[in-house]
């Protein structure tokens, strides 16, 4: 009788022991244990959802919408070209010619209104420009090869002109050189305009 009152006592003590090293948190499930994260539902053990990208970055492949581009901006339109013919010979035109990629460059203001030189023009043949570019405006055309033309190989000089400025309303911008007999021939067309520095060749 002793022997199973003291096998009863050690049932008892054992239980006890048990449930002291399990706290129960009154709801009957068991407690979870600390540092330990539970999975959501339909995912694998040992892997998160998907991870949002932090403020300030972009998802892999796309480009942030404040990205600097590296892309070239497109060149400007080329002026048009001044039509044939006589003009109304208005004009205000900077020029500028240089003896040599070296040389000292010598500078022109030509105004011309109805085909006659202004006060403020300070060109050595005023009158002589003026009247030229309203016979013909087209004379500062950017000289360009045609075709079935071919351009004599003579060199007329390091000299380089450049007329900037706008005639009857057409903006202008060209640059005169002597590579070859064609820009020696609009060189020469021009020679009024260029001044006495860039005469005929």
């Amino acid at each position: 009788m002793r022997k199973q009152f003291i096998s009863v006592l050690l049932a008892l003590g054992v239980m006890g022991s048990l449930a002291a090293c399990t706290p129960d948190t009154g709801t009957g499930e068991p407690t979870a244990t600390p540092g330990a994260t539970s999975a959501s539902p339909g995912s694998t053990p040992g892997t998160s959802g998907p991870v949002s990208p932090e403020p300030g970055t972009s998802e892999p492949g796309t480009t942030p919408p404040d990205a600097e581009t590296t892309a070239p901006a497109p060149a400007p339109p080329a002026p048009a070209p001044l039509p044939s013919g006589p003009g109304t010979g208005n004009a205000e035109l900077a020029i500028t010619v240089k003896p040599s990629q070296d040389g000292t460059a010598v500078n022109y203001t030509l105004v011309c209104n109805g085909g006659a030189p202004v006060a403020e023009s300070q060109h050595p043949s005023a009158a002589k420009a003026c009247a030229a570019l309203k016979g013909n405006p087209a004379i500062l055309n950017q000289p360009a090869p045609r075709k079935n033309v071919s351009c004599t190989q003579q060199y007329g000089g390091p000299q380089v002109a450049t007329v900037t400025g706008a005639v009857d309303g057409t903006p202008v911008e060209t640059t005169f050189m002597l590579r070859n007999g064609c820009e020696i021939g609009a060189w020469n067309a021009a020679k009024d305009i260029l001044g006495s520095a860039g005469g005929a060749v």
